[in-house]
């Protein structure tokens, strides 16, 4: 207990803002700059201090960084990902979004809240657990992964290439308001084609039009939607979705009187414990009576409250006069993978406002921050000594 308020004292409140606003000055956003920049600033900023980090290419051009406190077994995984969303329209805009401009306790820019806050705060604690404890008795290691806003190349990649094996747990630091979250949403990317037959508009009995069965489809989801949220709610992630995210169809640009040969529609699709992908995947291609093409399956995870990551959180939390919150991820993290893959225990707890991600004018509150590294350094005190 001792040792892990030592390690909470010991984070540098000045050191973790300074990080901060180093990394939300580096655009990360794909396509664009990439996480190169990103990468290549904290590889040095941990070696300056010590620390021995590696690369591994999740991607052409796409580091994950890793960097290690100890060495052997049964460790704690400290993640974060290193990638942003595009800031879009800059004009919109109050603050430049890569300008980590200060504002009444308060960091704006693209990145600040999703989740540089979080992965600054998990580097002040990883310093401030080497400050503490030197090597702690089993391993700490900082994973900082690219490509968390795309198709998690980088948590697969590291969990393909084993750098997760020997560990067991992993704390994510993506923006919950600090709650320990220990349930997250499954996602589906779907796309279903419904094929057609083109003719002249004036005459659509020569032809077969694909549109009203794509639409047929469409709204006939929402009554799926309904009775799966009826069967599976939720206490912390709330009711799954079935959202039709885009609906194409065309003979081509300007062809207003061709019937289409094709019309094709996306799914977003977020499952909660309890639902099995399969099974749901079978119910919507007896729906639309097309086959659906799975372009991303990401599972529905959990970690039992009793497990000693998710205390060791709690513990911490309380030994800094902290409130004891449980909640939910709406959306997949990666996380996810750590859970799926690695069956590993995962705590999703960081630093933001749940809603703020990907929106303009993104910020993260600077106190939050700091506490956020203390709770952390705790956290991990608590685990691994």
């Amino acid at each position: 207990m001792r040792k892990a308020l030592l390690a909470a004292e010991a984070v540098e409140e000045g050191e973790v803002v300074e990080l901060l606003k180093a990394l939300v000055r580096l655009p990360s956003h794909y396509p664009g700059p990439g996480e190169e920049g990103v990468v290549a600033f904290l590889e040095a900023y941990l070696q300056e201090r010590g620390l021995k980090p590696f690369r591994q290419e999740a991607a052409p051009g796409r580091p994950n960084l890793v960097a290690d406190l100890g060495e052997g077994e049964g460790g704690l995984i400290l993640e974060g990902h290193t990638d942003v969303v595009t800031p879009g329209e800059e004009a919109l805009w109050t603050y430049p979004p890569y300008g980590a401009v200060v504002e009444g306790g308060r960091l704006y820019g693209r990145g600040a809240c999703d989740m540089k806050g979080g992965l600054a705060a998990l580097v002040g604690a990883l310093l401030a657990v080497k400050r503490v404890l030197g090597k702690p008795k089993r391993p700490l290691r900082l994973a900082a992964l690219a490509d968390e806003e795309g198709m998690m190349r980088g948590v697969k990649a590291f969990l393909e290439a084993g750098l997760a094996r020997g560990f067991r747990g992993a704390l994510v630091a993506e923006p919950e308001a600090m709650e320990v979250c220990l349930w997250q949403k499954g996602a589906l990317r779907l796309r279903l084609l419904f094929p057609g037959r083109m003719a002249h508009g004036a005459m659509p009995y020569a032809g077969d039009n694909p549109i009203p069965k794509a639409a047929r489809f469409v709204v006939s989801l929402k009554e799926l939607e309904g009775k799966l949220q009826a069967a599976f709610p939720h206490p912390h992630l709330g009711p799954p979705y079935l959202t039709p995210t885009r609906f194409l169809a065309s003979a081509g640009e300007g062809q207003l009187n061709v019937i289409p040969p094709m019309a094709e529609v996306a799914l977003d699709v977020r499952t909660v414990p309890g639902m099995d992908h399969g099974e749901l995947l079978a119910r919507i291609g007896e729906l639309a009576g097309v086959g659906v093409e799975v372009l991303e399956d990401r599972p529905p995870v959990e970690t039992p409250r009793e497990d000693p990551l998710v205390q060791a959180a709690e513990e911490a939390l309380r030994l800094l006069g902290l409130p004891v919150r449980l909640g939910g991820v709406p959306g997949a993290t990666d996380g996810t993978f750590l859970r799926a893959w690695a069956r590993l225990p995962v705590v999703v707890m960081g630093p933001g406002e749940k809603t703020l991600p990907h929106q303009v004018d993104e910020w993260v509150d600077l106190e939050e921050v700091v506490l956020a590294a203390r709770v952390y350094a705790a956290l991990a005190v608590l685990y691994l000594d």
